[in-house]
C-alpha cells in the first residue's frame, strides 16, 4: 500500500483493499471553472526537501513593512529574514520609537524608518521594491495608493479592503503606476493545503461534490489586535471578514471555480458589547456551477480552523487548515485514516508567498493571488452579508456581483 507522494502515518488498521487502494485509484481530473484567476501557485516550483540557499543580498528584493503589530513582528519579519529572494529594508509605523526597536532586531537602518504621514519619502529609497501593508482593513486602500505613488509594488494583507470600490481603487492605482499588486492569501503556499489540492486535482479523493470549512477563534477586547476588529468602520465586518475569508478563498482555490448562488445567516448576541457593531457567528451555503456544494462557518469562539473535502473515495481533512504553524492533513475512509506528512513545515507559507511576489517583481512571472482575486472575494463577502440580511438565496454573476442588482 502506497500513498503516491509524501510520507504518511497510519492511524487506524484496515484491510488491504482500504485507503491505499483508494488513493492509488482514479487520477481523473476534478471539475473546475474558468474564472480567469489562477487557481494555484504559478511560477513557483514544488517545495523541495533541500532548501535552496538565499540569493546574494544585492539580488534580493527590498521590502518595507507597513504596520508593526503582533502579526508583522511575529511572522512577517521572521519570514523576510528566512526568505530566499526577499529582505526587510524599511519599516513604517505610527511609533518611530517602536520602529527603532524592531529595526535593531532585523538590521534595518534607522534612516529607513517612516511614519504613516511620511510614507511618500519611500520614493527616495531605491532599496525598497515592495511595500507590505499589514494594517487594519480600512487603511489598506489609502496606504496602497501612497505606495504606488512612491513607485513601489504592493503586497497587501487580506481582506484586500472594506469595499469593492476601495479594491478597484487599488487595482487602478497599480495600473497607473505600472506596478504589481498581490494579496496575501498565504494558505496557497501552505504545504498541507498544497498537497490536499494536488490530491483533489489528481482525482485521488474520487468525485468531490461537497466541502465544509469552519474558521473560529477567540476575540479578546483587551488585545489591541482585536479592538479594531470590533469596529465595523475599521474592520468592515465581523468574523466573516476576519477569518471566514479563509473559507471563501480556500474553497474557490480548491474547487477552481467561484459560487453562482449563496445563502447565509449571521448572529450577534445582544448582551455582548463586543458585537455591538459586528457579527459573531456567520454561516453560509455556497452553490457552484459544477454542481458542487459547500458550507462555511466563522465565529469568535474556540480556536478551530478546519476544512473537509468530501470525496466518494476519500475525505481529506485539514485540521488545522490555516494556522500559522503545525497544520495537518489526514485522508480517511470508513476503514482507516492516514496522516499525510509534507516535506516542508507550515512556516513555508510565509516565505512562499513573499518570495513568489519578489520573483514576479524581478522576473515578470504571473502572480497567483492578484488584486483581482482580492476584489472578487470582497464582492463575495458583500453578497453574503446581503443574503444574510435578506434571508434568501442570491444568484451571483461570474465576477461575484449579485445578479439583477
Amino acid at each position: 500500500m502506497r500513498i503516491p507522494s509524501h510520507s504518511r502515518r497510519l492511524f487506524l488498521a484496515g484491510g488491504a483493499a482500504g485507503l491505499g487502494a483508494a488513493i492509488a485509484g482514479s487520477r481523473a481530473a476534478a471539475q473546475g471553472g474558468g474564472s480567469g484567476i489562477p487557481t494555484g501557485p504559478v511560477g513557483r516550483p514544488e517545495p523541495k526537501l533541500e532548501a535552496e540557499p538565499p540569493l546574494p543580498l544585492d539580488r534580493q528584493v527590498g521590502w518595507a513593512v507597513v504596520g508593526l503589530g503582533d502579526y508583522a513582528q511575529g511572522y512577517v519579519l521572521p519570514a523576510l529574514a528566512r526568505a530566499r529572494r526577499s529582505k526587510a529594508v524599511a519599516l513604517v509605523s505610527g511609533s518611530i520609537e517602536k520602529a527603532k526597536g524592531v529595526a535593531a532586531r532585523y538590521g534595518v537602518k534607522e534612516s529607513a524608518l517612516y511614519g504613516y504621514d511620511t510614507m511618500g519619502r519611500l520614493a527616495e529609497n531605491d532599496a525598497v521594491g515592495v511595500v507590505y501593508i499589514v494594517t487594519a482593513n480600512s487603511t489598506h486602500a489609502e496606504l496602497a495608493v501612497k505606495a504606488f505613488e512612491a513607485g513601489k509594488h504592493v503586497f497587501c494583507e487580506k481582506p484586500m479592503a472594506n469595499s469593492p470600490a476601495e479594491c478597484q481603487r487599488m487595482i487602478d492605482a497599480a495600473k497607473a503606476a505600472g506596478r504589481k499588486l498581490m494579496i496575501a492569501y498565504r494558505a496557497h503556499w501552505e504545504p498541507h493545503n498544497l498537497r490536499a489540492k494536488e490530491m483533489l486535482d489528481a482525482g485521488e479523493l474520487g468525485q468531490v461534490w461537497f466541502a465544509t470549512s469552519d474558521h473560529h477563534r477567540p476575540l479578546d477586547p483587551a488585545l489591541p489586535r482585536d479592538q479594531w476588529r470590533m469596529k465595523r468602520s475599521v474592520a468592515g465586518g465581523g468574523s466573516l471578514v476576519d477569518i471566514g475569508i479563509y473559507s471563501l478563498n480556500g474553497l474557490q482555490w480548491f474547487f477552481g471555480e467561484s459560487p453562482n448562488a449563496v445563502a447565509a445567516s449571521m448572529q450577534a448576541p445582544p448582551d455582548d458589547a463586543r458585537f455591538a457593531e459586528v457579527e459573531n457567528v456567520f454561516t453560509a451555503e455556497l452553490a457552484f456551477p459544477s454542481g458542487r456544494r459547500a458550507t462555511i462557518s466563522s465565529g469568535y469562539m474556540a480556536n478551530k480552523k478546519r476544512i473537509d473535502l468530501w470525496g466518494d473515495r476519500l475525505v481529506a481533512t485539514l485540521d488545522p487548515a490555516t494556522a500559522y504553524q503545525d497544520n495537518r492533513l489526514v485522508v480517511s475512509n470508513a476503514k482507516r485514516a492516514e496522516e499525510i506528512l509534507t516535506k516542508e513545515t507550515s512556516a513555508a507559507q510565509f516565505t512562499g508567498e513573499i518570495d513568489h511576489f519578489s520573483q514576479a517583481v524581478t522576473e515578470g512571472t504571473e502572480i497567483s493571488t492578484p488584486g483581482e482575486m482580492g476584489l472578487r472575494d470582497v464582492r463575495l463577502i458583500e453578497a453574503l452579508y446581503r443574503a444574510a440580511r435578506e434571508r434568501r438565496w442570491l444568484d451571483l454573476n461570474p465576477d461575484m456581483t449579485v445578479r439583477g442588482a
